[in-house]
C-alpha cells in the first residue's frame, strides 16, 4: 500500500495495481486511485465488549451448570433463559459459569480472527472483533468484524470468507469432543428444548467415542454439560454463516467462484428457508429476510472491467462458472467443498423446539416434561420472542464498494 498523497485527508488512498497481487489473480484493467476509511481502533471499545459479554455469558453458563448438576434439562423453565437476578443473589455462582462462558467465547473468537488474520494477510482494513453482549439464553449475540476496505481480488474475498468458519469448526470439533465426554444419561426422559436437534457431527463423535462402551445411550437421551451446549452453539453459527448465499460466509466464497451462480443460488437458498421456516423452525424466515436485504453482493477487483469495479454492473464480470473458478486454482475448489461438507455435518432444521410459522396447520406432539424435584408445571414450548431468534458469529459484513478518487 503506497503512501497517502493527501497527508491531510481523513481517507487512505491506496492502489489496486496488478503488479501488487499474486501472479495469475485477474485483477482490474484500469489501475486507479481508491480510498480506503482510515481506521484508528478503539481498543476501549473491544475491551468493553469483551467484558460485558464474558459476564453475559457467566450469567447464563453458571444456570446451565446447575441445572446439571441437578440432573436437569439446560433450560428448563422462563427463569433459565437470563438468570441474572438468580445468579448475583450469591455471587459465587457465577464461578459456575466459567467453563461454557470460555468455552463460547473461545469459538467465537476463533472464528474472528480465522477472518481478522487474513484481511491482514491480504492488506483489507478491518477491525478487530466486536463482541455482543445480550441478554439472550446464551448470553450474547454473537461477534463480527467490521470491513472498511474493498476487496482486492477474488482470492482475497474466498480466503477471508472461509477462515472464520474453518477456524471456528476446529475449536468447536475439539470442545465438542471433550464435552461429549462429559455429558451423561438424562434422568426420567428429560427433554431438550434447547438445543432441539443436534448437528450430524455431535452424532459422529458420540458414537466413535463411546461405542462399545456399557449402557450405552444414544445422544438424544443424554444430558448436555453446559461446555456441549456452547459447542452445539458454536456449531450452529458455523451453519448459519455458511448458508450459501448474501453476504454470509458461505455467499462470500460462492461469489468468488461466481457471481452468476452466487445470484441464482442466494434465490435457491431464500425459498429453501421460507419452506423450512413454515414447517420447521420460524426463525429461518429471519435469516431469509437477511439473505433478502443482503443479496446484492459489492463488485470485487478481480472480476472483469473497470465499469464493474466502480460498481455498475457485474453481468459482464462473472463469466461461465468454469471460467470463474479456475482463477482460483485446485486447492480452493477442494476448500470449497469442504465448506459444503462443514454445512451439512451442522445443519440443524429444527434447532430450537418450534413446528413453524404454520405449526397450527400441522399436528402437535405432546411434551409431558417433568423436572426432577420441582412442582412448579413446565412449559410446552419457547417464548415467541425467543422463536425467531438465531446466533450469528460474524453478522453480514458488507465492505464498501470502491469509490474513484475524485
Amino acid at each position: 500500500m503506497p503512501d497517502n498523497p493527501n497527508t491531510g485527508s481523513s481517507d487512505l488512498p491506496y492502489r489496486l495495481d496488478s503488479r501488487a497481487l499474486n501472479p495469475g489473480d485477474q485483477t482490474v484493467v484500469d489501475p486507479a486511485w481508491y480510498f480506503a476509511p482510515r481506521y484508528r481502533p478503539r481498543y476501549w471499545l473491544h475491551v468493553l465488549l469483551l467484558l460485558l459479554t464474558f459476564f453475559t455469558t457467566l450469567v447464563v453458563g453458571s444456570r446451565l451448570q446447575f441445572n446439571f448438576l441437578q440432573g436437569l434439562a439446560p433450560f428448563t423453565s422462563d427463569n433459565d433463559f437470563f438468570p441474572i437476578t438468580w445468579a448475583l443473589s450469591h455471587p459465587k455462582r457465577l464461578l459456575m459459569g466459567i467453563p461454557f462462558s470460555f468455552s463460547l467465547m473461545l469459538i467465537l473468537l476463533a472464528h474472528e480472527m480465522g477472518h481478522y488474520v487474513y484481511c491482514v494477510r491480504y492488506g483489507v482494513v478491518a477491525t478487530l472483533p466486536f463482541f455482543i453482549p445480550a441478554p439472550t439464553p446464551i448470553g450474547t449475540m454473537g461477534a463480527f468484524i467490521r470491513i472498511r476496505s474493498p476487496m482486492r481480488s477474488r482470492r482475497a474475498l474466498f480466503d477471508i470468507g472461509i477462515a472464520g468458519p474453518i477456524a471456528g469448526f476446529a475449536v468447536a470439533l475439539v470442545i465438542s469432543a471433550i464435552s461429549l465426554e462429559l455429558s451423561r444419561p438424562a434422568l426420567n426422559g428429560s427433554e431438550r428444548f434447547l438445543p432441539h436437534d443436534l448437528p450430524l457431527v455431535f452424532h459422529g463423535i458420540h458414537f466413535l467415542l463411546l461405542r462399545g462402551t456399557a449402557g450405552y445411550v444414544p445422544l438424544e437421551g443424554m444430558l448436555l454439560h453446559p461446555v456441549a451446549v456452547a459447542a452445539w452453539v458454536g456449531m450452529f453459527a458455523t451453519a448459519l454463516n455458511l448458508l450459501p448465499g448474501g453476504q454470509l460466509d458461505g455467499g462470500h466464497m460462492l461469489y468468488a467462484l461466481s457471481p452468476r451462480l452466487h445470484r441464482w443460488v442466494t434465490r435457491a437458498t431464500i425459498l429453501g428457508l421460507v419452506i423450512t421456516g413454515c414447517f420447521l423452525w420460524s426463525g429461518w424466515l429471519v435469516w431469509a429476510v437477511v439473505l433478502v436485504i443482503t443479496m446484492r453482493h459489492p463488485p470485487i477487483a478481480g472480476y472483469g472491467n473497470y465499469r464493474t469495479l466502480l460498481g455498475y454492473g457485474t453481468e459482464s464480470a462473472g463469466g461461465t462458472f468454469g471460467e470463474s473458478w479456475r482463477g482460483l486454482g485446485r486447492a480452493r475448489i477442494f476448500l470449497a467443498a469442504g465448506a459444503l461438507a462443514m454445512l451439512i455435518v451442522t445443519f440443524m432444521p429444527m434447532p430450537i423446539e418450534d413446528a413453524g410459522l404454520l405449526r397450527d396447520l400441522i399436528p402437535q406432539r405432546n411434551h409431558s416434561q417433568q423436572r426432577l424435584g420441582d412442582t412448579e408445571e413446565p412449559y410446552s414450548r419457547l417464548p415467541p420472542s425467543f422463536r425467531a431468534s438465531a446466533v450469528s458469529s460474524v453478522l453480514p459484513y458488507n465492505f464498501p464498494p470502491c469509490t474513484k478518487e475524485p
